[in-house]
C-alpha cells in the first residue's frame, strides 16, 4: 500500500523541525523530516526543511502542530492581527527576491503572512 505524505510546515532549521517532530512522535503521530538541496540553498541563506506527515494523520497533526507554534508578536507583545481576515495567526515572512536579499535577507523589511489566509503585510511604523 502506498502511503501519502503531507507537509505540515517549512523550517529553516533542522533543529527547529526536529522540535515540533518530537512533540508529534510524543502524541504518537509519525513524522518525518526531508531536507531540500542543502547545498545550493546554504549558499543563499535560504535552506528549507521540511516536516511531514501522512495525510491520514494530517488533520490530528496540525491540532498538535498549532499548539505550539509560536505567531508573530508585536513590541508589545501583543500578536499581530491580520488586516484582511482579522486572524491573530501571523508570521515573519521575507520574500527573499533577487540576489542581493538571498544573499543578505537581514537588510529586507520584515513582513507577515497571516496562515489562515496567506495576506502578507508590512508591520505600522
Amino acid at each position: 500500500m502506498k502511503k501519502e505524505f503531507y507537509t505540515l510546515a517549512y523550517f529553516h532549521l533542522e533543529s527547529d523541525a526536529q522540535l515540533a517532530k518530537s512533540k508529534l512522535e510524543s502524541e504518537g503521530i509519525p513524522a518525518f523530516i526531508w531536507e531540500e538541496n542543502l547545498n545550493y540553498h546554504t549558499l543563499t541563506n535560504n535552506s528549507r526543511v521540511r516536516l511531514q506527515v501522512y495525510k491520514s494523520q494530517k488533520d490530528q497533526a496540525l491540532v498538535v502542530y498549532n499548539e505550539i507554534k509560536g505567531y508573530a508578536a508585536d513590541q508589545d507583545g501583543k500578536p499581530i492581527v491580520c488586516p484582511n481576515c482579522k486572524a491573530e495567526k501571523s508570521e515573519i515572512y521575507y520574500s527573499r527576491k533577487g540576489v542581493f536579499y538571498k544573499l543578505f535577507p537581514f537588510f529586507e523589511t520584515r513582513k507577515y503572512r497571516c496562515t489562515n489566509c496567506n495576506f502578507i503585510t508590512k508591520p505600522e511604523p
